[in-house]
């Protein structure tokens, strides 16, 4: 466990309900690329994912958790939550809406709760890494228990290679 001065948020509310997790810090003032962040991490990029939230025709926000070399395919990401057409939301509408910043931003702890994809490929892990809510921060969970605290599904939502 970290130190509680060094803990974020999403370290608190994992501590609250009493969830198991690994923290990983890295030096960085600045975002950095997932695979970068996994390559300093020294973890599988398969394993670290990370978050994107986007904005559907009819208005509705999404957050997709997706592994940090893959791409969203807006088509299935679309598809996946039953909208008729999404997209990335700009990245000054971030912190406002979900109080993150980009290279910060979890799937856990933000201001309200959206509906929110996990890639499949996340299934295929005991545990998963993503950001801790901060930029330099990182967790690892089981997407079981990652469950106790953002409710979920499993898609394919990425672009093919």
């Amino acid at each position: 466990m970290a130190k509680s001065n060094d803990k974020t948020n999403v370290m608190r509310l994992l501590d609250q309900a009493k969830v198991s997790y690994n923290h990983y810090r890295y030096d960085s003032s600045e975002a950095i690329s997932g695979v970068e962040v996994a390559k300093v991490l020294g973890q599988d990029q398969d394993r670290v994912f990370k978050t994107l939230v986007t904005v559907g025709k009819e208005g509705e926000h999404y957050v997709f958790v997706i592994p940090v070399a893959c791409e969203l395919d807006l088509k299935k990401a679309a598809k996946a939550v039953g909208s008729k057409a999404i997209q990335m939301i700009k990245s000054k509408e971030l912190l406002p809406l979900t109080g993150y910043i980009h290279g910060g931003c979890s799937p856990i702890g933000m201001k309200k709760m959206f509906t929110t994809v996990l890639h499949e490929t996340a299934q295929l892990y005991d545990q998963i890494i993503f950001s801790a809510g901060k930029i330099g921060y990182q967790v690892e969970v089981s997407p079981s228990d990652l469950a106790l605290l953002v409710r979920y599904t499993y898609a394919d939502v990425t672009v093919d290679e």
